[in-house]
């Protein structure tokens, strides 16, 4: 079915469509073999509250932005190669339901689909996509992945000093390593985690010593895939925007 849509028009003009959407500012998406999949909106976990992205998924990338026009326009648009990214099922909890984790070596995070047939779809979907590109290169399947961020609303103190309370003044700072939600004095060291970033990165101190010791395996983030879902919170106060890889 990939093969024979590949070079087809109308995967073409689908591809364009998704082109022009995203405007001057997004990448080029048509190449030789590329196919469009599928697309649809999906509630993506952010850091402060859950927020609903466009998603398309490709045979060998999925691509999301932020929705200005719904079908017709995008920004912020993310590309995710899909030959290193594994997919994990979140169980459901409160409102928050038909959910599972996206996990890549640059960056992971949670995603819901409205009903339990989309999430079975699109996990479905994502998976012989990922099986489609592993075959064909020959590579071991990915295991390494980055953190899931804690949101803020799971911390009102410090997870790692369990002191700092906080507050406009003693903001939330996530640990790139470990996802944890962390204050500044517990977070004032950075490191090079290439996967993620050319230049070195903020960790929690905790990680920091471990990496520095070359203990790769016991700062492996602790609650990726055992993901729990936020409560609800009005204290939201933080440094780091949503979407956005910034480095505090």
């Amino acid at each position: 079915m990939v093969d024979r849509l590949a070079n087809s028009e109308a995967n073409s003009k689908r591809i364009n469509l998704v082109e022009s959407c995203f405007g001057t500012a997004g990448q080029p998406l048509a190449i030789p073999g590329r196919v469009l999949i599928g697309e649809g909106v999906l509630t993506k976990l952010c850091r402060k509250k859950p927020k609903a992205r466009q998603f398309f998924l490709f045979n060998d990338i999925l691509v999301y932005g932020n929705i200005v026009i719904q079908k017709k326009k995008y920004n912020k648009q993310h590309i995710i190669p899909l030959e290193n990214a594994t997919i994990d099922t979140i169980e459901d909890e409160g409102e928050l339901r038909n959910g599972w984790l996206i996990k890549t070596p640059t960056k992971s995070f949670a995603v819901y689909a409205a009903t339990a047939t989309e999430k079975s779809e699109w996990m479905n979907h994502i998976n012989k996509c990922v099986c489609d590109l592993i075959s064909k290169s020959g590579k071991t399947p990915n295991s390494e992945h980055a953190a899931v961020w804690i949101p803020d609303s799971e911390a009102t103190i410090c997870m790692r000093c369990k002191k700092v309370k906080f507050t406009p003044v003693n903001r939330r700072h996530h640990c790139r390593k470990c996802g944890y939600v962390i204050c500044g004095p517990c977070s004032e060291k950075r490191y090079l985690l290439p996967s993620q970033s050319s230049k070195p990165v903020r960790v929690c101190d905790f990680c920091y010593d471990l990496l520095s010791n070359g203990d790769f395996s016991s700062c492996l983030p602790s609650r990726s895939d055992s993901f729990s879902h936020p409560s609800k919170s009005k204290n939201n106060l933080s440094d780091d925007d949503d979407d956005e890889d910034s480095s505090d």
